[in-house]
Parts: structure tokens; sequence; C-alpha cells
């Protein structure tokens, strides 16, 4: 059997179908989108095949039907009359000047007037979109396809530059605001992005634009499905466990932890693995991290420390559906922006009140966003995964002194100036979280017990810790509240030795002053 070719990075439709890589057949949506739709923006976070599958929707109207034989929109009867296709690409731009956007949207308006023998006369950028919308219709006798990827990418990389953003909204409205008047000359148009801004004036503009994000019938337009798993890469997953000394359902369960999870709909009836990281996980035979190594925003970490969202609620995070929908940075709610990005999902949905309840998609997103905020949280700026295994080490073996002690110097080593002291005591349980989130252990905050909250449950295969921590007191008084509360009762039936700790953090010195370790 021929081995697959993996499509890593290839974001051309043509270029997949003519060199014989696997294709994942999306054009059944793709049939049902142009049928029945004009206008169309769909947000799905960034590596999941969005400039894919606008670059399947640009050879469709150009007629290329050679490319879509024997794929499902070829069973239907279809008008393959070229039509003018405008794509504008956002991405291969650094966006780090007030002319910058400008820059890149006259080098496509240039190319286009161009294109259809228009000329370049002395108007706005706005003007002269309308003009080469009215020629291309005008002189080719069809109506205007325009594809618009990765639309908010300017927006996403000033999101923390107020100056740039104002003047970068500014431009795009100027741009945009065109379309509302041009219906007669547009067949279709789609934009796509990671973000909706709900206060860019073009969703407001363009009122009969159909957000299809969380539209369920187009769930799985991007990325891959559990169905087309099994589909188009079994023999991948085969190799897969071969290599790993599994079995294929071995492999098929570890791929579906690792990848799986998303979720684009309410409802939540398909799930969605991450294409990105499948491809090459499949390609390279080996689990990692890939869809994190591509970047995360340092924006959407900062302002996540900087409002102490409580970590330990992230994964169960309830919410109205409707507030998944728009984003507005302004108002500094980086839940959206979570969801959006494709670092949170959906998990569940109540009908009645229309709230859904919002966690991690998979280990990949979980280990690897808990690891980019490592070190916005704590002094751990390098090797930061080889000081991890030192506390798992410490953890496993039962060396609660020496995990203590590397605690401590944790917190020795913060900047005196990363921290809030109105949400000190906040700030110390979001370290901890982290880290025994890195560690892969199990652990609780705030673990409910019939007498009270204990504040840190850890279990390894050998050891239960039970974690009591105080904020300027004793470490005295934090143990005996767990001897008090009876806080060991629950665990005292489980076999594995018990440790439990009292600490204190102190507000004076920035961290963890004291410490008393008993073992059960």
């Amino acid at each position: 059997m021929a081995q697959l070719l993996y499509p890593i990075g290839i974001q051309t439709f043509s270029k997949i179908r003519e060199a014989g890589f696997v294709y994942v057949d999306k054009t059944e949506y793709i049939h049902r989108l142009v049928s029945t739709s004009q206008y169309v923006f769909l947000s799905r976070p960034r590596r999941f095949g969005k400039s894919l599958l606008l670059s399947t929707i640009e050879s469709y109207f150009q007629g290329r039907r050679e490319l879509f034989e024997g794929l499902a929109i070829s069973n239907y009867q279809q008008d393959w009359t070229p039509c003018p296709v405008l794509y504008l690409d956002f991405t291969g731009t650094n966006y780090d000047s007030p002319d910058s956007l400008k820059i890149h949207l006259n080098h496509f308006l240039t190319g286009w007037e161009r294109q259809f023998g228009i000329e370049k006369q002395d108007q706005s950028i706005g003007l002269r979109f309308k003009r080469v919308l009215e020629e291309a219709h005008a002189k080719t006798g069809e109506r205007v396809v325009l594809l618009i990827d990765e639309y908010d990418k300017a927006l996403l990389e000033t999101v923390d530059r107020r100056d740039l953003q104002e003047q970068y909204r500014s431009d795009l409205r100027a741009f945009y605001s065109n379309l509302k008047s041009q219906d007669l000359h547009i067949r279709f148009a789609m934009l796509t992005g990671v973000t909706k801004f709900g206060h860019l004036s073009i969703f407001s503009d363009l009122n009969n634009l159909q957000d299809i994000s969380l539209d369920e019938q187009y769930s799985g337009i991007c990325g891959v499905t559990t169905d087309e798993l099994h589909q188009y890469f079994h023999p991948g997953v085969e190799e897969l466990a071969r290599d790993w000394e599994i079995t294929t359902d071995e492999a098929y369960g570890k791929l579906k932890q690792s990848y799986d999870g998303y979720h684009f709909s309410a409802k939540r009836r398909e799930d969605v693995y991450n294409p990105f990281s499948l491809l090459n996980c499949l390609s390279k035979r080996m689990f990692g991290d890939y869809w994190f190594k591509t970047g995360t925003p340092t924006f959407l970490i900062k302002m996540i420390r900087d409002m102490g969202l409580p970590l330990q609620d992230l994964s169960q995070h309830q919410t109205y559906l409707t507030s998944l929908t728009d984003v507005s940075f302004d108002l500094g709610d980086p839940i959206p922006v979570l969801y959006q990005s494709g670092y949170l999902t959906i998990k569940d949905f109540d009908p009645e009140f229309k709230t859904v309840t919002l966690g991690f998609p998979n280990t990949e997103v979980e280990n690897g966003f808990f690891n980019q905020l490592l070190p916005f949280y704590t002094s751990l700026k390098s090797n930061s995964a080889f000081e991890i295994t030192r506390f798992v080490k410490d953890a496993r073996e039962g060396r609660a002194e020496d995990f203590m002690q590397r605690m401590q110097s944790l917190f020795a080593d913060f900047q005196y100036d990363a921290f809030d002291l109105r949400r000190l005591e906040q700030h110390y349980q979001d370290v901890l979280f982290i880290l025994v989130k890195l560690m892969g252990l199990y652990t609780r905050i705030e673990y409910r017990t019939a007498s009270g909250r204990i504040d840190m449950v850890i279990m390894t295969p050998g050891y239960i810790y039970v974690m009591e921590f105080k904020l300027d007191r004793t470490a005295e008084e934090a143990l005996a509240q767990i001897d008090s509360k009876g806080y060991m009762l629950p665990f005292r039936a489980d076999g594995r030795r018990l440790i439990k700790i009292g600490a204190n953090f102190s507000t004076q010195l920035r961290g963890i002053d004291s410490w008393i370790i008993e073992e059960e």
C-alpha cells in the first residue's frame, strides 16, 4: 500500500489534488454554502484549515472542474462557468506601523486593477475597491466572488497597541463599507478569521452577513471529524500503532485524547480533531504539542493574568452562548477570545437558559496552555520542563520536604512587581494549580468535603497529599485546620500513603515562609 502523503502546511487546493496529497473532502459543505448563501463569515482557530477551505472555494468558482472529480460536489449539477475571484489574504505581513495595513491593501488593489485593465486613480482605498468590484463584473459578465482570509490578523497583532488598533479599524471600515452597496456585483463573499470583532462596523453594515461559526450544519467544515479520521487516515493510524507497539484501537484512543474534542455547535454532535496536530502526529509518528509550537498570542496570556481570572475555573467555565460570537478587547473579557482561538470549547449546553459550559478540548491544548502560562506566573523562564520533572519526582517518591523547598524557591525568585497584592491569595492558588497541572498529577483546588474545602489535593500512584495554605498566619494554623475539619477522612481507605502539609504565604516575603509536614 502506498504511503499517505500528508499536506502539512499546504493550503492550496490545486496543489493537494494534483500532487496526490490526502484531501479530506469538504465539498459537500461547500456545495450547501454556495447554493444557499451570499455573504458568509466563519470563525475558526488558527491552523484549522480556513485557508484551504477558501482555496477550494476559489478553485470551484474558477471553474476548475477537473480538480473536483470524485469528490462529493461532482455528484451535483453544477455551473462551472468561471467567475472573477478576488482573494484577499491578510497573512504574510507584519502590521507594526500605521501604514502597514494600507500598504497591504494597496498591493492587492493594484494587482486587481492591473488584472481588469482599470486605470489607477488618486482615490481612497474604499473607492478603489468599489470600482474593482464594478469593473470586474462589467468586463467579465459574471458577478464577483470575494474571499477574505484571516480578516482580523492586523487587529489581533495590535491588541496591546491602541494607537494602531484605532488606525487599522478605521482603514478596515473604509475598505469594507463599500460591500453593502455592491450587492448587485457580488455573487458570493466569505470572510474567515479567528475572532469576530463585534465593534467593527463590517458586521453592522453587512446586516445580511451569515455567521456560520456556531451553525451545526457547518460544524465539521474545517478540521477532521471522527468519521473522516477513520475514512482517510486509517493506514496512517495503523503505522502509528506499529511504531508505538500498541493496538490500532489504542492509537485511535491516544489521538482522541490528544487532538480531538473541539465542538463548534451548541449541541456538540460532531467531534472535531485539530488537523494541524493530527497530520503532524501521523506524519512524524510522534505524539507532541504541535499546535502550540506555532505560537500563542502573548496578549491573551497577559489578559488572563491581569484580570485575575481563576485558572481552575477554565475547565468548567459557564457563560451565555451569545457571548461566544462577538469579541471586544476593550472590555477585557478573555473568555470569548479563548473560545474562538481554540483554547476552550463547548462541553455542555443548557437549552433552557442558553448557557454553555466551556473547557479544554484535549490534553495537547491543556498542557500547552499551562506551559504558556508558566513564565507569566512564575520565575521559570527557561528549562521549565526540566524543573517540572523535579517536582514530579519529589511528589512521586514522597519527598515532601524537597517538594516544598523547591516550591519556596519558585516563589522567592519571582519578580517583586509581578504581584498584585489585591489578588495575592488568588495568585498563589493559580501558581500551584499551573504547577500541578504540568506535573500531570490529579489535583483539586478547594476540594470539597462534608466539613469544608481543602485548599489542594495531589494524588500520585503511591501518595496522597492534602495541603492547606494560609496567608499571613502560621503553618501550625494551616495544619490544625486539616485535623479539626477531618480533611484526611475521605482518603484513609484508599491504601496510599497519606501526607498532610500546612503552609503559610507571607505578603511581606512574597512567598512561602514556613510549612509543616506530617505523614499519617
